[in-house]
């Protein structure tokens, strides 16, 4: 039999695929990136897995991250899907909220964007539950095999089936489910009772969509990719990053596709959490800034802010999500005028044909060329050397695109693209501290991706943030978060009943209900009883409110100290509480399955023995944003750097898959977990 050594992680960027391989024998962590191959996904993924040299045959564990059913949805790719629902309300999900987004209300120009399902591609079909969850009309079968036969003759894939109040009584969608499946074989059918039970009809419309959109595209990729890992050699546990942190198997991924739409930056915030367990951290803000996108959120007490319900293109999902603030900022963000203005972003270059120093025909500045514009990055360096970039291309597009129009110097314009973008990255981060009632310069910044530990210092100048924290391997932290994941499930249930000892006691029954499915899922996840642990939590409001805080619900509460959790959580995320009485609308249960974990950090413990002066290799002109002058900035190898020796800005610290710049008024230090602390000089962690 094989021995079993190598766990491997991948993640799908925007630009590039993030491999790394942990073998779990000698700790040595490999990591190599690739270009994304967006015509053909598998082929990235499996480029970067060979590169990082690990036998298929020796991993026991493949943890996979992907963007691809998000990028379906924001790039309308998706499958052709229909809609089944009751007759009389074909219109739940095209009418919406009838409200507009924040920010467009004035604004005569707005156009919502292009529905998932066209109005001809929804069908009402007689059949009704009332919102206690009796039945008023039965369902009728023929209508739904009639509706199904319609459907498929309009070239439709996929299927959403959603029936009012199906949280109360999902008879009728599983029947409708059933009714489907073995009369249409070929058409993917998603029900919305399997991803939520909760009231909002339109809400569960949306998401019920919204996987049976991406449904049959997500099927074809994993079963391609897993195809490929087996005919390598793979036969270990193929397992795909959740939204919410934690992961699934392939198999219930294919059953939820919806639950991974955010598994790539999803990985990055489980890395932050490990990270900040190991060096005692526990108020965090992770800050992933990759090709496309740049990814934040907070950490408070060692647990990320949670939601149940997301939005993508306007369209609302209630699945359970990291908070995460997303903008379109990385470094192939385009940099460009509008009307005189300069703008970054949300625009990007992608992997092709990527940024102009790719010399693969973009002749749109990017971050990435600014940055070369700048002296941050050098031509024969980037990705260790594997890949040569075109500085004259890059220097000649930011001049000819920026420089000229803004009248001033080709550096001024490079180091205004970054004034821009730290601008927009601010009002990000603000959003999730300062609006929420958070004091940001109470967080350690976790800077990771590739162009992360280049943005994070000047941020943390700019909000003046105790510290950054730069794991080993930053481009590729996001999939060693995968690696420190546990299999997780999450089930939900409208209750919608006021808080008090006899309501406790009636959600019991509900509670079992909701455990005992998720320790099926579980169990079909082959994990064994003793690593299964259930947490129940309470979605709860005051009378009269439309949303809800989630409190965790323990073994002794009683109504007092459930009351009491949730006053002192609306404290603290609204600043008062009031007096109202309290009201349960969700029980939900999270599942969690124990899973083994590489037990070394990303990098290690730091044992390098040369100090600041031996490991500097070199000494370029770069751009202080301290001083806002080009000045030499000398260079040092990461991995030659000894814990505890300072490194004072201004400064380049490289290693083969990013940099991190140091400023004139920072300085930097490898602790002995071979993170490298950032800080503004003679300042210390507050």
């Amino acid at each position: 039999m094989t021995e079993r050594r190598y766990r491997l992680a991948v993640d799908i960027g925007g630009t590039f695929v993030d491999a790394i391989a942990y073998d779990e024998q000698s700790g040595k962590i490999t990591v190599r990136k690739s270009p994304t191959t967006p015509a053909a996904p598998a082929d990235g993924v499996i480029t970067a897995t060979r590169a990082t040299g690990a036998s298929l045959e020796e991993a026991s564990v493949y943890t996979h991250g992907t963007t691809l059913g998000l990028n379906a949805i924001l790039e309308r790719r998706g499958s052709v899907t229909g809609i089944i629902t009751n007759a009389g309300f074909r219109d739940i999900f095209e009418i919406a909220r009838g409200d507009l987004p924040r920010g467009s209300m004035y604004d005569f120009r707005y156009r919502r964007p292009e529905l998932l399902v066209k109005r001809r591609h929804t069908v009402g079909v007689p059949g009704r539950i009332d919102h206690r969850g009796k039945v008023v009309e039965e369902l009728d079968h023929d209508a739904v095999i009639e509706a199904g036969r319609l459907l498929s003759e309009w070239g439709v894939e996929s299927v959403a089936v959603c029936f009012l109040h199906s949280y109360a009584n999902s008879e009728h969608e599983k029947a409708a489910k059933s009714i489907l499946t073995k009369a249409f074989p070929d058409l993917s059918v998603s029900v919305s009772v399997d991803l939520v039970r909760e009231y909002r009809e339109y809400e569960r419309t949306s998401t019920a969509v919204t996987d049976a959109y991406i449904r049959p595209i997500l099927g074809r990729y994993l079963t391609d990719l897993e195809d490929r890992l087996r005919e390598g050699g793979f036969d270990g546990s193929f397992l795909i990053m959740r939204s919410a942190g934690g992961a699934m198997t392939s198999e219930v991924a294919r059953v939820s596709p919806l639950l991974t739409v955010f598994s790539g930056p999803a990985g990055g915030i489980a890395g932050t959490i490990s990270l900040g367990e190991a060096t005692g951290r526990s108020s965090l803000i992770s800050f992933d800034v990759g090709g496309t996108s740049l990814d934040a959120c907070v950490i408070v007490d060692g647990a990320p802010t949670e939601v149940y319900e997301a939005e993508i293109e306007s369209l609302p999902i209630r699945i359970p999500v990291f908070d995460i603030r997303t903008i379109g900022a990385g470094g192939g963000s385009i940099a460009w005028m509008d009307k005189g203005l300069l703008r970054v972003g949300p625009r990007s270059a992608g992997a092709v044909p990527g940024p102009i120093c790719y010399g693969r025909g973009n002749t749109e500045p990017t971050v990435t060329d600014a940055s070369l514009c700048l002296g941050y990055l050098a031509a024969d360096e980037f990705l260790g050397g594997e890949m040569s970039l075109d500085e004259a291309a890059a220097v000649r597009g930011v001049t000819e695109k920026l420089a000229e129009p803004l009248g001033m110097s080709t550096e001024r314009a490079a180091a205004s693209v970054f004034d821009v973008l730290l601008a927009r990255t601010v009002g990000a981060i603000r959003e999730i501290t300062v609006e929420r009632g958070l004091d940001p310069r109470e967080f350690s910044l976790v800077a990771f991706g590739g162009a992360g530990p280049m943005l994070a210092p000047l941020l943390a100048r700019e909000m003046d943030l105790p510290e950054v924290v730069v794991p080993a391997a930053p481009a590729v932290f996001s999939a060693w978060g995968m690696l420190m994941s546990d299999l997780e499930y999450d089930l939900g249930q409208t209750v919608l009943t006021m808080l008090d000892d006899a309501a406790l006691a009636q959600i019991e029954g509900v509670f079992a209900q909701l455990e005992s499915e998720a320790d099926q899922v579980l169990a079909a996840q082959s994990v064994p009883p003793v690593n299964r642990v259930l947490l129940r939590r309470l979605d709860l409001r005051y009378n009269g409110q439309e949303h809800t805080l989630s409190v965790e619900l323990r073994e002794a509460d009683d109504t007092d100290s459930v009351v009491d959790r949730f006053h002192r959580r609306h404290v603290e995320r609204y600043g008062h509480s009031l007096t109202e009485e309290v009201q349960i609308l969700t029980a939900r249960v999270r599942a969690i399955g124990r899973l083994e974990k590489p037990s070394a950090l990303l990098g290690g413990s730091q044992d390098a023995q040369t100090d600041g002066v031996e490991s500097r290799v070199g000494e370029r002109h770069a751009f202080d944003f301290a001083t806002r002058l080009s000045r030499p900035f000398p260079i040092y190898e990461r991995s030659l750097l000894e814990a505890g020796v300072e490194i004072g800005g201004p400064a380049i610290i490289r290693e083969p898959t990013s940099v991190t710049v140091i400023h004139g008024d920072q300085t930097a230090v490898p602790d002995g977990s071979g993170n490298l602390v950032v800080r503004l000089q003679n300042s210390a962690v507050r």
